[in-house]
């Protein structure tokens, strides 16, 4: 349309106007595509993260907008894998696990009677890695480390027959019939020649170094975002800064998420 920046459809009955952002993760804002590319940049970038008040500063909104505006960029973040297994041409592959979770001296005293409600690993969130030696990582949140969570998930993302290590947990047993299988006892030792996990401790450590030092307090409800994010900039540290914001970009097609859904009001049928 000549006197604004909009299209309008073509056909007789709708004549419907649209704008650039219609079918993208931008879709019913009011923020320009001025503010919008900034962020979608730091996020990308920020080796830590950067967290929603940094983004509320640096663009001159607030900050339950810039929240908003953080999520809706790690969905354009997220591997969609296509179907596509690690290790299908002879890469070898890494499995972990960790648990994520603040730490209770770090929380005001209202946080912690609310989160924490036992000792250990209770009322942490359980996370597992599969990273592809000179490739990509993928993470996701599981429900638990037993057995039945932890080797679907191996099967669902490694192509059978590759070299496969992990450490020493039970719950890996039994899939030496499938893989390569190799074990790595961490209360005896960390490496042994080519069996180790130390490529998915990296990034472990640089997850849990954005979520304590950037984020502080991650609610499980939205881990697995975070999981997207942090996976996204791993798989691109070769790439450049415009390469890495390149990359996201291509992602924002086809992807939108609702305030109410991520902050569990959106109604259900």
């Amino acid at each position: 349309m000549e006197n604004q920046k909009r299209w309008q459809c073509g056909s007789h009955h709708s004549k419907r106007q649209f704008s650039a952002k219609v079918g993208t993760i931008f879709e019913d804002s009011p923020l320009g595509l001025d503010k919008w590319l900034v962020a979608m940049w730091l996020v990308a970038n920020c080796k830590n993260g950067i967290s929603s008040c940094e983004i509320a500063r640096a663009l001159g909104i607030t900050q339950k907008t810039a929240w908003f505006m953080d999520h809706r960029i790690r969905l354009s973040m997220q591997d969609d894998f296509f179907g596509k297994k690690l290790g299908d041409n002879g890469e070898e592959i890494e499995v972990d696990e960790s648990f994520i979770g603040g730490k209770a001296r770090n929380m005001h005293v209202s946080e912690r009677k609310r989160r924490i409600t036992g000792t250990g690993t209770k009322d942490k969130t359980a996370v597992m890695g599969i990273l592809e030696r000179g490739g990509r990582v993928r993470a996701t949140v599981v429900p638990n480390r037993r057995k039945s969570a932890l080797q679907t998930e191996v099967r669902k993302h490694v192509e059978a027959g590759a070299a496969l290590y992990t450490d020493a947990l039970l719950s890996y047993e039994g899939l030496a019939g499938d893989y390569a299988h190799q074990v790595i006892d961490h209360a005896v030792k960390y490496v042994d020649g080519r069996v180790h996990t130390n490529g998915l401790e990296t990034f472990w450590s640089l997850l849990k170094r954005g979520i304590s030092g950037t984020y502080v307090s991650v609610e499980p409800f939205h881990l697995y975002r975070y999981l997207d994010e942090q996976a996204f900039r791993f798989n691109n540290r070769k790439a450049t800064d415009a390469d890495r914001f390149n990359m996201a970009l291509l992602g924002i097609v086809g992807k939108r998420v609702t305030y109410e859904k991520l902050t569990g009001k959106e109604a259900t049928a």
